[in-house]
């Protein structure tokens, strides 16, 4: 049971690792915040897949983390927030958006199909915290790129956020479709140790 847990916590601290590597390399980032990666979300949701959503969680909330502090290198605390609109965008931009991930594994018994729709609904609902966050916190720009502007903020953040979201989920939904026609990977995610 102990090396059973302490093998849970060695890959899902490998996998924050690694989707923190593969944070860093970016394919594009938008000026104000957003970017698409190199499939950081990838190794956190097939972790959650494998060991289920209470690892899962556990395991995206500490990238979370990561990401947070990584948002400070980026100059998080430079960008002029109030201090009301900075604990909300720490709150919807980071803590909530992507712990979320860590809900890939909620279909993860019904084989490669919930796998996907899984990472899908994760990634959505990271979605969903951003495009929350540019109507309540971001909503004052308005300006998405030279030449366009808009006064609707839903209209602002859905188009931003899904600017930089929507590549992501492709990647990532395209990403783990390689991954799981690897026969050694496929067999991995659908036997789970726990």
């Amino acid at each position: 049971m102990q090396s059973e847990k302490t093998t849970i916590l060695v890959e899902g601290a490998l996998m924050i690792a690694l989707a923190t590597v593969l944070s860093f390399t970016r394919v594009f980032t938008l000026p104000w915040g957003g970017s698409v990666t190199l499939l950081s979300m990838l190794p956190i949701v097939l972790f959650s897949i494998r060991r289920g959503i209470k690892a899962g969680l556990g395991v995206s909330f500490l990238f979370a983390l990561v990401q947070f502090v990584q948002g400070i290198m980026d100059g998080l605390f430079g960008w002029g927030l109030t201090p009301g609109s900075l604990v909300a965008c720490i709150f919807l931009d980071y803590l909530l958006a992507f712990t979320v991930l860590g809900l890939a594994g909620i279909f993860r018994k019904k084989g490669v199909t919930g796998w996907l729709l899984g990472i899908t609904f994760a990634v959505l609902l990271r979605f969903a915290m951003h495009f929350l966050s540019g109507i309540m916190i971001w909503k004052s720009f308005g300006k998405l790129w030279e030449g366009f502007y808009t006064e609707n903020t839903v209209l602002y953040s859905l188009l931003y956020n899904g600017a930089y979201m929507l590549p992501e989920m492709i990647f990532t939904v395209i990403g783990a479709v390689v991954l799981l026609k690897m026969p050694k990977v496929g067999s991995y995610l659908a036997k789970p140790a726990n």
